[in-house]
């Protein structure tokens, strides 16, 4: 496999950025923008098409992960995706050939092992009763035991999950993704003030995809200044994605709205299917989704194309954390917004030691669109 590493001169020349093959079209463009970055450009060399990781596969299946370059007292970023992801390694090989890969950079005396994960897959697998496994659990716990010293990643699935980690082995930055969706709203739908104060708080809503989502909603429509829409639904347990009834709860008539679904994530697009079918019945103008994480599990496309096609879905926006081939079969519905910048900024305030504050703050539409640009405005 190769990768890309990046040699700063002085005074950050101690780190070096690689991927796993699962994560190699992610970290390519993060590269790419992190050299554009002042302090960076001048100093920063780049250097494509490096083997620095290789992995081999015994007959019996068994995996070993090796590096091609000294790595000794540097700090590694290293890349990586477990879910789901373009280059087709599946799940359980993916995490596999993270462990191996962060072991072999221990044992090749790299200084610290930064794991930067997009999406962390297993972050669902959060609950704990007598009789489950925690999936995220036993994830942070490898990691750190392998000598993980920092995690950063895009909008878990819940906040509470942080505190799996014991900071004091291992610290985590959950980067709130939204933002970037909330930019790519002003960029591309909205554009100005005046659209934002006419259009938008008079004909605009947005719709938490259930209670557990109600402040994600709400940080949303807080940021333009909207109303927002809350759905509670019931889910049928005896079953995995399924939910029995979806009720909306609004403090204003929804007819002739343009209403965004707001997600975390959309996994077989079942919670999204029901709740728009539930809000057509309020006759609202058009409904779209916005969403962070789109993993598209089977039999997502069909459901969202289905929708779109009965004119009952618009937009879709999602990010790139997770890239499936999946992607395809939904073009041209889909808009894919990019978080390879954001990712860049995250490891320049992470290796010139700033602080994360800035990129944590509560997205304001009308100051954005005063100065727009992605790290101008927050």
């Amino acid at each position: 496999m190769h990768s890309i590493l990046i040699l700063p001169e002085e005074p950050m020349s101690n780190f070096v950025i690689t991927a796993t093959r699962s994560a190699r079209d992610y970290a390519s463009p993060v590269v790419e923008h992190l050299t554009k970055i002042p302090r960076f450009s001048d100093s920063a060399e780049t250097i494509n098409g490096v083997e620095i990781l290789t992995t081999d596969r015994f007959a019996d299946g068994e995996m070993e992960v090796s590096i091609k370059k000294s790595v000794r007292g540097k700090d590694v970023i290293l890349f990586t995706r477990c879910s789901r992801n373009e280059a087709g390694i599946e799940v359980d090989e993916a995490k596999t050939e993270l462990y191996h890969t962060i072991d072999a950079f221990k044992r090749s005396q790299a200084k610290d092992v930064i794991v930067f994960e997009p999406f962390i897959s297993c972050s669902r697998s959060d609950r704990t009763t007598r009789r489950n496994s925690v999936g995220l659990w036993l994830h942070f716990k490898i990691l750190a035991s392998l000598g993980v010293k920092h995690i950063i990643t895009y909008q878990l699935h819940s906040k509470i999950s942080e505190s799996m980690l014991d900071p004091t082995v291992c610290t985590i930055d959950d980067i709130p993704a939204l933002n970037l969706l909330e930019r790519y709203l002003c960029d591309v739908y909205i554009k100005n003030s005046k659209t934002l104060e006419e259009e938008v708080r008079a004909n605009w809503a947005f719709c938490s995809v259930d209670a557990g989502g109600e402040k994600q909603g709400r940080e949303i429509a807080n940021a333009f200044g909207a109303p927002l829409v809350v759905a509670y639904k019931q889910r049928d347990y005896s079953k995995l994605n399924s939910v029995r009834t979806v009720n909306i709860l609004s403090a204003e008539p929804l007819e002739g709205k343009k209403l965004w679904i707001v997600d975390d994530l959309i996994d077989t697009a079942g919670s999204v299917e029901g709740l728009i079918r539930a809000l057509t019945d309020f006759k609202p103008r058009e409904i779209n989704i916005i969403a962070i994480h789109a993993l598209f599990s089977a039999p997502a496309a069909q459901r969202l194309n289905r929708l779109a096609e009965g004119g009952l879905l618009n937009h879709i926006i999602v990010t790139d954390t997770v890239k499936t081939p999946a992607f395809r079969d939904i073009i041209p519905r889909i808009e894919v917004v990019p978080s390879a910048e954001m990712s860049a900024r995250v490891i320049h305030t992470l290796m010139t030691n700033e602080s994360m504050g800035k990129l944590m703050v509560p997205f304001n539409a009308e100051k954005y669109l005063r100065s727009p640009g992605l790290f101008r405005a927050v």
